[in-house]
């Protein structure tokens, strides 16, 4: 059974490597090696990617004890990290972390939420509403990536 809970210290470790595995196996369909190497380095300080969560303020989704993916909304209905599980995409875990965004987002009035999207992502977001706002390629590392500033009004 899924649940939706508050980040917690503990998940550093678990959703870093959640964050790395994902995208060094997902999104390096759509970049190259060195892009992937560059978003998602071997190593990370632990303590310096703690504090970004609780800055965020991510949510976990959780099966049976397993973070299977995380995702966060600003109060300015910036969605800063979305992510599901390498090895449970494609069973409704994005599905239910968007509908934990947008009710959320009603609650607090929310009425525009946007996003920097990857290429992987791209119709994952569309599928929700959300439209193309620019492409951009920003600089991660010494590495140009591609993504879109993507955004759904309600």
């Amino acid at each position: 059974m899924l649940i939706i809970r508050k980040y917690v210290e503990q998940d550093a470790r678990e959703i870093w490597l959640l964050f790395f595995n994902t995208i060094r196996n997902i999104n390096r369909h759509d970049y190259t090696e060195l892009q992937v190497q560059a978003w998602a380095p071997d190593s990370m300080d632990l303590f310096i990617w703690n504090k970004r969560m609780i800055d965020i303020e991510p949510f976990i989704a959780e099966i049976d004890g397993t973070i299977v993916g995380y995702a966060d909304l600003q109060n300015d209905g910036l969605i800063d990290h979305f992510f599901c599980h390498y090895q449970y995409q494609r069973q409704g875990i994005g599905s239910a972390l968007m509908a934990h965004i947008f009710d959320l987002g009603g609650k607090k009035k929310i009425n525009s939420y946007f996003s920097q999207v990857s290429i992987s992502a791209k119709p994952f977001f569309e599928h929700f509403g959300f439209k193309l706002v620019k492409q951009q390629s920003i600089d991660v590392k010494e590495q140009q990536l591609i993504n879109f500033h993507m955004q759904k009004r309600v």
